[in-house]
């Protein structure tokens, strides 16, 4: 059966990132990264994907926001991989079309144990809440790589560098939402093990 609950922190010489994470939650949501427009897709994405999330990072912003947003990745990651457990009994597949203003961004993603990113965007300005627009693409990485989770986003078009992670960060978590909706007690894979 899915746990649906975990806890996870790491520390290195760069930050230190605590994660809670209930997928079963009422969506209660308290995030502090230092980062006010991280919390800010970090607070969709739990809104809408209708999880209890409570985050908390330190880093080593006098040097850029890069580590922060990276660990903060690979730490919601680690939290979403242990909350499925066996992930028995999962939807495991989700998807979700998100327009926001005159963006639109589409994710789809599969829970299957096996990470990888397919990130697409050529829209999105070189800098965005005075980051490199880059960082974004870390973040998702990370966050795939460490939930096991085979995730694809697609920014498709757009003008406002705001609206377009918005767009992807709120279809992240109704894609998730609907991945970790229950479908029975089965494991959901022919092979009957993910």
């Amino acid at each position: 059966m899915v746990p649906g609950k975990s806890e996870y922190t790491r520390e290195t010489g760069e930050t230190r990132v605590s994660v809670s994470l209930n997928l079963y939650g009422s969506g209660e949501v308290r995030i502090d990264t230092g980062l006010g427009c991280l919390d800010h897709m970090l607070n969709l994405f739990a809104f809408w994907g209708g999880f209890d999330l409570d985050m908390t990072a330190t880093g080593d912003l006098h040097v850029d926001a890069h580590h922060t947003v990276e660990d903060c990745g690979l730490c919601l990651g680690r939290a979403l991989c242990e909350s499925t457990g066996d992930k028995q009994g999962l939807a495991r597949i989700g998807w979700a079309k998100v327009p926001m203003d005159e963006a639109l961004g589409e994710v789809v993603l599969d829970l299957s144990g096996r990470p990888y990113l397919v990130y697409r965007e050529t829209v999105l300005p070189a800098v965005i809440f005075g980051m490199e627009k880059d960082i974004w693409r870390e973040f998702f990485k990370s966050l795939a790589d460490q939930a096991g989770m085979n995730l694809h986003i697609d920014l498709a078009y757009g003008e406002n560098g705001h609206h377009l992670i918005e767009a992807a960060c709120k279809g992240l978590g109704l894609a998730l939402g609907r991945a970790v909706q229950n479908r029975g007690d089965t494991i959901p894979s022919t092979k009957g093990a993910l």
